[in-house]
């Protein structure tokens, strides 16, 4: 089996771990945590980092920090993983679930007109006209390693004073060539940028996840309220409710050791989707969906959009003929307005998101995949898609 996406471990994480084991600091503090802060805060360019226990963590205490409260509302979008949104219900807020564009990520020119004809602006902020809710904060996805637009998202962001979070949970490593944003990397224009090291991710932890911020203050007090808002850790004072989201020390050992592989990581990510992209061009079953223009990305996922028009199955059809011929496939994840949980929230014109809904699986993409795998599972599609 040609597995979707697998961590690759050719560096130093053992030797790392093992220093980590060694010393006896294998918890939540040690310099393993203080180092992947140190590095990840200078890689994005950005004055600090917050190590946290994941991404999902990042997300809902960036939410925290942007002032969301019970009875808010938070822009998502409704194509992404569920992790992205859950943390407004974990506030007692409400998402708002919005397109994409034919990036995957969330299409501005829908988020403008929301903005402009179903809110309203008021001395609280922008209030949403049929709920009379306040509208708080966007949360931004990167989609698959993919950037969103954000030129256009943050002039909509400043005139409606919403704060903008960027989910770079699959980003790390993508950024701008051109335009306002130019060498800023995904997850440092925003308010507020959240990272995930998820075992699938293009560098890994394990688990764990990272914050960082534009405001050193705001970021501050988003790692206090990260280790249970200690304000006197020896007498056990705590002013306010806090959370135990901390990174520990032997995931962070991974991390350094992962951080000083990532450049190589991504540039065999970009060889590795333009060989996809070679053989399987020419076709009117299917393509490979391209990334935003003028942008250095990660490319953390490659999809293969289906002609749905040329095909006789299903989605899970065809990702189950592959698993049976050997190679690990997966359909995009289920539009969250639709899921059970969010049925009865608000959606504003869902069009482009369902189109791709239906119609991307995506292919094995581990660093470590070979060439040999690659036309392995090229052969395979093409073998499945035969009518």
């Amino acid at each position: 089996m040609i597995p979707l996406s697998v961590p690759n471990f050719e560096g130093n994480e053992e030797k790392y771990v093992l220093d980590a084991v060694s010393q006896g600091w294998v918890s939540t503090a040690g310099e393993y945590v203080k180092r992947l802060e140190t590095m990840i805060a200078s890689y994005i360019s950005v004055p600090a980092a917050a190590a946290c226990q994941s991404g999902t963590a990042a997300l809902h205490l960036s939410l925290i920090e942007c002032g969301v409260r019970a009875g808010d509302l938070v822009i998502v979008p409704t194509l992404t993983f569920i992790a992205a949104v859950n943390p407004v219900r974990y506030l007692q807020a409400d998402p708002v679930f919005m397109d994409c564009d034919d990036s995957l990520c969330m299409a501005p020119e829908k988020l403008k007109e929301f903005c402009e004809k179903e809110c309203r602006m008021t001395k609280k902020g922008l209030m949403h006209l049929e709920s009379r809710k306040i509208v708080r904060a966007v949360v931004v996805v990167h989609v698959f390693g993919n950037l969103a637009d954000m030129d256009a998202i943050m002039d909509i962001a400043e005139k409606y004073s919403l704060k903008v979070i960027e989910d770079a949970t699959e980003a790390l490593g993508s950024y701008f060539e051109v335009g306002k944003y130019a060498g800023r990397m995904a997850g440092s224009i925003g308010d507020f940028g959240a990272y995930s090291f998820n075992g699938n991710k293009i560098i890994t932890t394990g688990g764990g996840g990272m914050a960082v911020s534009r405001s050193g203050q705001a970021l501050e007090h988003l790692k206090y309220l990260s280790v249970q808002a200690k304000d006197d850790a020896r007498f056990y004072i705590h002013d306010e409710i806090g959370y135990n989201y901390r990174m520990t020390n032997v995931q962070a050992a991974l991390g350094v050791a992962q951080m000083e592989k990532l450049e190589k990581f991504i540039r065999r990510k970009n060889e590795n989707y333009e060989m996809y992209c070679r053989l399987l061009g020419g076709t009117d079953r299917y393509y490979m969906l391209r990334f935003r223009e003028n942008c250095r990305t990660n490319k953390w996922f490659y999809s293969l959009v289906l002609n749905r028009k040329y095909l006789r199955d299903d989605i899970r059809t065809y990702v189950q003929k592959l698993e049976n011929r050997g190679v690990q496939t997966r359909p995009v994840w289920g539009l969250i307005h639709e899921q059970k949980p969010y049925r009865n929230s608000i959606s504003y014109r869902i069009e482009t998101a369902k189109y791709y809904s239906e119609r991307i699986i995506n292919l094995p993409c581990s660093t470590g995949i070979s060439i040999e795998e690659i036309e392995t599972v090229s052969e395979q599609i093409e073998e499945a898609f035969k009518n």
